[in-house]
């Protein structure tokens, strides 16, 4: 990029924000001009608009033309080869799988492990450092989990030392070192294993807060009752965390049907561990496939549409009820 083109482009940047301020300086203008009685409402609409706006420009629009895009061939005519490769061809329709399998994995082990957790230290002498130990990897981006984990799981041929953790183990056992992100399908589960340790810590602070909110009389009176500690759990605990429950599944479902940056930087999708968001990267940037990435982008709107639904229900009626 030539000097004149990075200063045309700043100049559109510049022009564009010139332009945004203008018309947020106009609604407040035209605002504070109106008649007093309908002042809120248009106090409301100046307020509302340049987000709607830009929500508009950056999301639905994006939304709608990925839409179109993915009835597309290469040529611009309307076609449907762009699904029928997605279910038809053994590498989409592995993808595919790879994406149910995470999102059936993730959720249910990383909620489990995270409650666990949560009931296990809960009122314990060192319970914010037990916290704030697994709540750690939070704080580390996918991409950079990814790399640590890609160490641990690193393999070196011949007789050259082996610095992955688990070869490491492997080695010292008497036992061969194994390229643990080229065997198929347990590279898929490895690479699970990452945003399970990643999503652990969320899961188990949102539990952990819930547990805390259930009445102390809830959890005595069962006692009084005779119940053992399993029965005080299914009986008392998960009722009155269920909400917060229903958070973190759907949170971490979400977020699972999203997962790009740990494939993507520990197998770049090869040896049969692709997901979605993956291919629907490499199709579009790498294979210059633009119908194809649409379509995929499509599914992974379609996977994740129920979820939201649900949860927005779940929620509504936890507002009817209060």
């Amino acid at each position: 990029m030539t000097t004149a083109d990075l200063l045309g482009k700043i100049l559109q940047v510049v022009m564009g924000l010139a332009v945004f301020a203008a018309i947020v300086g106009l609604l407040v203008f035209f605002i504070d001009r109106a008649p007093k009685k309908g002042r809120d409402y248009w106090q409301l609409v100046g307020f509302l608009a340049p987000a709607i706006i830009l929500l508009a420009i950056g999301l639905i629009w994006p939304a709608i033309r990925t839409t179109g895009l993915a009835f597309l061939d290469n040529s611009g005519n309307f076609s449907w080869d762009n699904f029928i490769w997605m279910f038809t061809q053994p590498a989409a329709i592995r993808t595919l799988i790879n994406t149910v399998v995470w999102v059936l994995l993730v959720p249910t082990l990383a909620t489990a492990l995270g409650l666990a957790y949560a009931i296990f230290i809960d009122k314990s002498r060192g319970e914010r450092y037990y916290k704030a130990l697994v709540f750690m990897p939070m704080a580390i981006s996918f991409v950079g989990a990814g790399i640590i984990w890609r160490f641990v799981y690193e393999y070196r041929a011949g007789e050259r030392e082996q610095i992955g953790l688990l070869n490491a183990i492997v080695t010292a056992l008497g036992g061969e070192p194994v390229q643990w992100l080229q065997t198929d399908p347990l590279n898929t589960f490895l690479l699970i294993v990452v945003m399970i340790w990643i999503q652990t810590g969320f899961a188990m602070v949102v539990l952990s807060a819930a547990i805390k909110g259930i009445p102390a009389e809830q959890i005595e009176a069962a006692q009084l009752d005779g119940t053992n500690a399993w029965q005080r759990f299914t009986n008392v605990t998960v009722p009155g965390i269920r909400s917060s429950l229903v958070v973190v599944l759907t949170t971490i479902s979400i977020a699972t049907l999203k997962v790009f940056d740990i494939v993507r930087t520990m197998t770049a999708g090869n040896f049969n561990t692709s997901v979605v968001a993956n291919e629907m990267y490499t199709q579009a940037f790498r294979a210059s496939e633009v119908g194809r990435g649409s379509a995929l982008a499509v599914i992974l709107f379609l996977l994740v549409l129920p979820i939201v639904i649900y949860n927005v229900n779940v929620l509504r009626k936890q507002r009817e009820i209060r």
